[in-house]
């Protein structure tokens, strides 16, 4: 069976560092073999077992090409698993290939911490079968409005995908300024966010991932459980 885990890099938003890390973080945590490969307009100082492929010629930025993995002439076959550059993996990941096969496999998006019912999609985690649900690309770059009138990817996805999808349990992929750390020990504002004190905060026996939607990045959080698993 075919395995890829897929990431993003675009623009100057993220460094070659952030790649290098992940791609260290999926080699220490999965137990069977799986590919790793980088979506970028940009390869320099990446790991050379990184394989590289080029952003499609599609007038697109940022998360917008999120939506490229689901396109029917997308050049990795098998199973994909994406993950956003800015998480940080703290144990073994096996369990994200097998749950739910067959299926489309999203976060359920972190407003969940305020509204219990929530059940839209957060894109920094999902897995998909290649060539699967190929209208999420087809629809988007015939109609590149699209961009213009939703907020993300995660929203198309969304507004795509209404069957045969499955949302990962809540607790393996946590939002660590939400659910791992508490909001109100946060201070300052947009890009600046950052947290009043270092702390070794607890976490769920079922945690996998710690996700940094927003601010602030792993790079800016001194917390133990962060530093020793951001490399």
């Amino acid at each position: 069976m075919n395995r890829s885990v897929v990431c993003l890099k675009y623009g100057n938003k993220y460094s070659a560092d952030y790649v290098n890390r992940l791609f260290n973080m999926v080699k220490r945590h999965n137990t069977q073999s799986v590919n790793f490969v980088c979506i970028t307009e940009d390869p320099s100082g990446l790991h050379h077992d990184i394989q590289v492929l080029s952003l499609p010629d599609v007038e697109l930025q940022g998360w917008w090409y999120k939506p490229y993995l689901f396109s029917s002439k997308f050049p990795i076959t098998g199973t994909l698993l994406f993950l956003d550059l800015d998480i940080v993996i703290i144990q073994n990941m096996d369990h994200f290939w097998t749950h739910s096969p067959g299926k489309f496999c999203i976060i359920r998006d972190f407003n969940r911490s305020l509204f219990p019912d929530w059940k839209k999609f957060n894109s920094s985690v999902f897995r998909l079968e290649s060539h699967s649900n190929p209208t999420v690309w087809s629809n988007l770059v015939n109609n590149l409005t699209i961009t213009k009138r939703m907020h993300g990817d995660q929203d198309w996805m969304f507004d795509q995908i209404k069957t045969n999808f499955d949302f990962w349990p809540d607790e393996w992929c946590q939002s660590y300024k939400w659910e791992i750390r508490d909001r109100n020990e946060l201070t300052g504002a947009g890009n600046n966010k950052s947290f009043i004190k270092v702390t070794e905060p607890k976490i769920k026996p079922n945690t996998s991932i710690l996700v940094f939607h927003g601010a602030p990045k792993p790079e800016q959080v001194k917390d133990p459980i962060v530093v020793d698993n951001w490399r």
